[in-house]
């Protein structure tokens, strides 16, 4: 039941179960995006993901930190926190260089639209308001995810068209906490 899913930062414990998670979400996303034969990218969006998990553990949470969401002991989605990526920074001229980016927000397919993933960005927003953290910066350029981040953060700051090709844009949202709302529905 979505009821029991719990919000917890990771640990060396977890590094096999969330490399497989992303390996997983990651190739899914790109099958839905019809580039799921590009294993390249894949897995060198793969090897980023476990680069910064890597550098949220060593660091504990210091430079780069994630938070989990499990349920029944289980590690079904994440979201992290960290400095703008070098896209980001490319396309904007570097005006974001200096907020920090909301990314790897990755659920188990079997997970998906039962609202862990706006669990976990409430979570991640308490975080960085905990933090003292008042801004942020998130980008996409996958077709369902652009949609997802639209209707939770509105139009996106920046649309760099065609960047992924003809039709493909890369969208990027940047805003003040202040102006979020924070709410969510767990659903079987």
């Amino acid at each position: 039941m979505m009821k029991n899913v719990s919000i917890r930062r990771p640990n060396k414990k977890d590094i096999e179960e969330l490399h497989q998670l992303f390996a997983v979400t990651i190739t899914t996303a790109f099958e839905e995006e019809g580039v799921g034969d590009d294993l390249e990218s894949i897995n060198g969006e793969v090897e980023e993901k476990k680069q910064r998990l890597k550098e949220d553990i060593a660091s504990n949470g210091f430079n780069h930190f994630f938070l989990l969401a499990c349920l029944e002991g289980k590690i079904v989605g994440t979201i992290s926190y960290g400095v703008s990526s070098e896209l980001i920074n490319k396309c904007t001229q570097g005006q974001l260089k200096d907020v920090g980016e909301i990314g790897s927000v990755y659920i188990l397919p079997e997970y998906q639209r039962k609202g862990i993933g706006t669990l976990l960005l409430n979570a991640m927003y308490i975080a960085l308001i905990g933090k003292g953290i008042d801004e942020f910066c998130l980008d996409s350029g996958y077709t369902i995810a652009k949609k997802i981040w639209g209707k939770k953060l509105g139009e996106p700051k920046y649309v760099l068209k065609d960047y992924w090709g003809e039709g493909a844009d890369h969208l990027i949202w940047c805003r003040k906490l202040k102006d979020i709302s924070i709410t969510y529905e767990l659903t079987n």
